[in-house]
């Protein structure tokens, strides 16, 4: 039986790679700060070395836009070292090597630890999943009307499709950087917005909003997107039909 050790475990992404990998029989690892027996603190390192001793691969879905994520990967990387793990796997963000984006250089950065590390490694890089669009969107419509980046199209994809890619990269043998998941479509923020006005019940002007600087000029081009991989199989509405039950007024007071 094959143990894998899963940090995130308890999130949006680590969660399903969890539940697919028991499904499939195999001993799980679940790494978070309050899971027990393993609860592991990444930005100190504690407790790491106990967790990934006898593993088999560790798959890294444990992030933070807040900072932070290059020294906790340098924390797993030296455990991993010491034990012996014989691969590593980790997910990042399609165009991270494109984009002045603050997270996406500390996602790069990791990467480039992942690559430099010694162990065997997979990195597979996906577009947004559906859940950032949606949280994106209602924090917009929290205001009287919905202002949204002007000029910028996405392609999310769904939490669920990318944690199965994940759970075979997991139990396969390290491949470097694999090919690229994107979402099933690209679509423009106002697409998306309808969308989401729809599913809650809502009403809302959208508002493009020009932003400056080279990160937003990046978007606008395009940098983050990868249509040429569009392999997700769900859309953003079905992710939505599912998440609010079709939409209504009835649905959309409890979101307000």
């Amino acid at each position: 039986m094959t143990t894998i050790l899963v940090t995130g475990a308890t999130g949006t992404l680590g969660r399903p790679v969890t539940d697919l990998l028991r499904a499939d029989g195999h001993e799980v690892r679940a790494l978070s700060r309050h899971s027990q027996p393993y609860a592991v603190d990444l930005r100190e390192g504690t407790g790491l070395d106990a967790a990934v001793q006898g593993v088999d691969a560790i798959v890294h879905c444990a992030t933070s836009p807040r900072g932070g994520d290059e020294g906790a990967a340098g924390h797993l990387i030296e455990a991993a070292r010491r034990a012996g793990v014989p691969h590593l796997v980790y997910i990042s963000i399609v165009g991270v090597d494109r984009l002045p984006l603050g997270y996406y250089k500390s996602k790069r950065a990791v990467e480039r630890m992942v690559e430099d590390s010694g162990l065997g490694w997979t990195v597979l890089r996906t577009t947004q999943f559906h859940d950032l669009a949606l949280q994106i969107l209602a924090s917009s419509a929290k205001l009287p009307v919905m202002p949204l980046p002007a000029g910028v199209s996405v392609q999310p994809i769904d939490a669920a499709e990318v944690a199965g890619r994940l759970a075979e990269l997991a139990v396969g043998r390290p491949a470097g950087f694999v090919a690229e998941m994107g979402g099933p479509q690209v679509r423009t923020m106002p697409e998306l917005a309808r969308a989401y006005l729809r599913a809650t019940g809502r009403r809302r002007p959208i508002v493009p909003v020009r932003l400056a600087g080279k990160a937003y000029a990046g978007f606008r081009a395009g940098r983050h997107l990868t249509p040429e991989r569009a392999v997700g199989k769900r859309t953003f509405e079905e992710f939505l039909d599912e998440r609010f039950g079709g939409g209504g007024e009835g649905r959309a007071g409890g979101m307000r």
